[in-house]
């Protein structure tokens, strides 16, 4: 029998902590938060768990499972913002689980990569971020990890329980984000035979090609009823456009295949800048990989491989790949504790590079001897001279070995964390959309006509509760058509104010412009119609 290892309290602690420092230290962030539960909030007007809507229209850029979850709670809570927030938090608690189960099973003698497995998952930089984002990433990684421990079941001998499992982790996985959950899995699917000797060929292979069915036939439980509702335009993004157009040539986020390369030192911050985990990784080219190591690589460098040729990058595709890593780094780092004084590097370099951050935090404060950022005005000084004193302590901690590894994993959240308190107060100024859609709410409420100039992301249908669409127009031709037909409407523009304007009837800061309400005779005045 596996011994069992609880999860530490110190990750799950961490965990909370994070998640509550989110509520208070930034807003739902549009464009991508803000726009999600904006879909959410249609399909709870609506009534619809089928077919997705974003401002009024099909939106098939995403699958339901997301929306479903956020409006079951709704259900149980009433609709509040807090829920969609407590989402991904909930998704995380259970990769760290996962990511325990996976490291009992793969290394059954060593419990102590299963504790430091779990405290680098929860202080990776990038982990720490979207595990308090409203956002798809993290609960993919937890099908990626539930689906791997079927993997690791079915090479156990428990075959069908593990197919079992591995099939409900591709077709919910498929519902989370899509078909992209087959390239987390099946690269460590087919490379099984290396990292687990003695498995049938014939009996693996049937096994996997049934699951992957089985997956199929979950995801297709929803996609062939809403591509039938949605029309056939609907029914090509949902089966083809948001799958190998992405691989193939993407329409959005289309970078070079190392884009990725240069930004993972400081997304696996800072982790990757521990010495010991380097000098680690060095000594086992004398001694070779055990199964498990094997089981990690066959994960990790396949799909990371795939996601760097792939068109569309973004730093958060990455994220399903960091329990691997995390798992990687545990089993490399038991290494010192076998083969000599454990952990032999102190924190030097990671606290170097934290202080640092600290530095340019105090330099571009106000008054501090860099002078301020132009664009963000007020940032305070406390937080860079706390993470000064956070580095320092780290070292002082990381003088004894057994309390390295907890003192860097505090050392990379308090970076996380401190740097989101200094941009805190510009972050709601600047972000949070909920003064002007609130604004928007009343006009829609007295019957008011409203359009957005551009594209508009729906960033502020759940905040401000809209319960109709906006129109989005965009020419001067066409903003001076539709207030020949809105005379009393408003248009919501984004502007840099400039001297000698009339002030608009409403503004407020949005990212890098102003956001404005306008009449007709303010939008000619600022020269958007003709």
């Amino acid at each position: 029998m596996r011994p069992r290892t609880a999860l530490p309290a110190g990750p799950l602690l961490l965990l909370a902590a994070l998640a509550a420092l989110a509520f208070v230290a930034r807003p739902l962030t549009p464009i991508d938060e803000t726009r999600y539960v904006g879909v959410a909030w249609e399909m709870w007007l609506r009534g619809d768990w089928l077919l997705l809507f974003k401002n009024g229209a099909p939106y098939s850029h995403k699958p339901p499972l997301l929306f479903w979850l956020y409006n079951l709670g709704w259900a149980l809570t009433g609709v509040n913002e807090w829920w969609p927030r407590l989402v991904s938090p909930l998704f995380s608690l259970g990769c760290l689980l996962l990511t325990l189960s996976l490291a009992r099973r793969l290394w059954p003698a060593r419990a102590g990569v299963a504790t430091a497995a779990a405290w680098i998952l929860a202080s990776s930089l990038l982990w720490m971020l979207f595990s308090t984002a409203a956002m798809f990433d993290v609960m993919l990684a937890f099908f990626v990890l539930l689906g791997l421990r079927g993997l690791l079941l079915a090479a156990d001998g428990a075959t069908p329980r593990g197919f079992a499992w591995l099939a409900i982790a591709v077709g919910f996985g498929v519902l989370a984000k899509g078909p992209v959950i087959l390239l987390h899995l099946l690269p460590a699917a087919l490379l099984a035979p290396w990292w687990r000797s003695g498995l049938g060929s014939r009996r693996w292979f049937g096994g996997l090609l049934l699951a992957v069915l089985g997956g199929a036939a979950i995801a297709l439980a929803w996609a062939l009823p809403a591509a039938a509702r949605g029309g056939e335009e609907y029914a090509r993004m949902i089966f083809w456009g948001q799958t190998a157009g992405r691989v193939a040539d993407s329409f959005a986020h289309k970078r070079d295949f190392w884009w990725y390369l240069p930004l993972l030192p400081l997304l696996l911050f800072p982790w990757l800048a521990w010495p010991a985990l380097w000098r680690s990784a060095a000594g086992l080219r004398r001694e070779g990989l055990d199964g498990g190591l094997r089981f990690c690589l066959a994960w990790l460098l396949p799909a990371f491989a795939t996601f760097s040729l792939i068109s569309g990058k973004q730093v958060h595709y990455l994220v399903p790949l960091l329990p691997g890593f995390a798992l990687l780094a545990a089993r490399l780092l038991a290494r010192n504790v076998d083969n000599g004084p454990a952990l032999l590097d102190g924190l030097w370099l990671p606290a170097l590079l934290a202080a640092a951050a600290g530095v340019a935090m105090l330099a571009l404060s106000p008054g501090g001897p860099g002078g301020k950022l132009e664009s963000w005005q007020g940032l305070p000084r406390w937080p860079g001279a706390a993470l000064l004193l956070a580095s320092a302590l780290a070292v002082l901690a990381g003088r004894k070995a057994a309390w390295r590894l907890i003192s860097l994993a505090l050392l990379g959240a308090a970076l996380f964390a401190l740097v989101q308190l200094w941009v805190s107060d510009a972050l709601w100024l600047r972000y949070d959309v909920g003064p002007v859609a609130e604004e928007i709410g009343r006009l829609q409420a007295r019957g008011t006509a409203l359009a957005n100039k551009g594209e508009y992301h729906a960033q502020y249908q759940f905040v401000g509760r809209l319960r109709q669409p906006l129109d989005e127009v965009d020419s001067p031709e066409e903003i001076a058509a539709w207030f020949a037909r809105h005379p009393d409407g408003m248009l919501i523009a984004y502007e840099k104010p400039r001297p000698g304007e009339p002030p608009p009837l409403f503004s407020r800061p949005y990212i890098g412009e102003t956001v404005m309400l306008l009449d007709a005779a303010g939008a000619r005045a600022r020269g958007l119609l003709r």
